[in-house]
C-alpha cells in the first residue's frame, strides 16, 4: 500500500479563554474525508483540543490504522506525521488536520481505515511534555472542514468496484 501525506494545516482559533472550554467536548478526532470523487483513495483526519488559558504549545500527531481481522495495525512506512504544532493553549480549542493518500485497492477489494491523534501540550521556553492523552476517530464531531460538509465518521473504506466482466 503507497502512502502519500499531505499535511492540511488549518488552524481554528477561538478566542474565548479556555478556562469554560469543556475538555471531553473539545478533545477528539475523526474522519473528516473518506474516498471522495475529489479525494479519491484519500483519509482526511481532522482533531481539536483544548487550550488550558496558559502560554503552553499544543501538538498533534496523526497515525493511520487498518483493520486486519478484528484488531487495528499501524498503517507501515509513512503511516504517522510528524508533531505538528497546533497553536497556543490561551485558546480555547485548536483543530488541525491531515490527509493519507493511498494506493487503490485491487478490483473488487478494500480496506478499512481509522485514525489515532496523539495530543501532547508541552512548557513554553523548556518545551518538557506536561500532558498528553491520544483519541481514536469517532463520528458525529463538529468539524466544517470536511468533505462532504459536515462529514464525520469513526472509520473509513477505501474500495474499489469488481472488474466488470465483458
Amino acid at each position: 500500500m503507497r502512502l502519500l501525506l499531505v499535511p492540511a494545516l488549518t488552524l481554528a482559533l477561538a478566542v474565548v479563554p479556555a478556562a469554560h472550554a469543556k475538555p471531553a467536548k473539545n478533545l477528539w478526532a475523526t474522519v473528516n474525508v473518506c474516498d471522495t470523487e475529489k479525494s479519491p483513495n484519500d483519509m482526511g483526519v481532522r482533531a481539536r483540543m483544548p487550550g488550558d488559558g496558559t502560554h503552553r504549545r499544543m501538538y498533534m500527531r496523526f497515525t493511520a490504522q487498518f483493520r486486519s481481522g478484528k484488531k487495528w495495525k499501524r498503517v507501515s512506512g509513512s503511516g504517522r506525521s510528524k508533531w505538528i504544532y497546533a497553536g497556543s493553549a490561551l485558546f480555547a480549542t485548536q483543530e488541525l488536520g491531515y490527509t493519507f493518500s493511498f494506493d487503490a485497492p485491487k478490483a473488487g477489494s478494500g480496506y478499512v481505515l481509522r485514525g489515532l491523534v496523539q495530543f501532547e501540550w508541552h512548557a513554553k521556553g523548556s518545551g518538557k511534555v506536561v500532558r498528553r492523552t491520544h483519541r481514536y476517530t469517532t463520528k458525529g464531531h463538529p468539524t466544517t472542514a470536511a468533505e462532504p460538509k459536515g462529514y464525520s465518521k469513526g472509520t473509513c473504506k477505501i474500495s474499489t468496484p469488481p472488474a466488470s466482466e465483458g
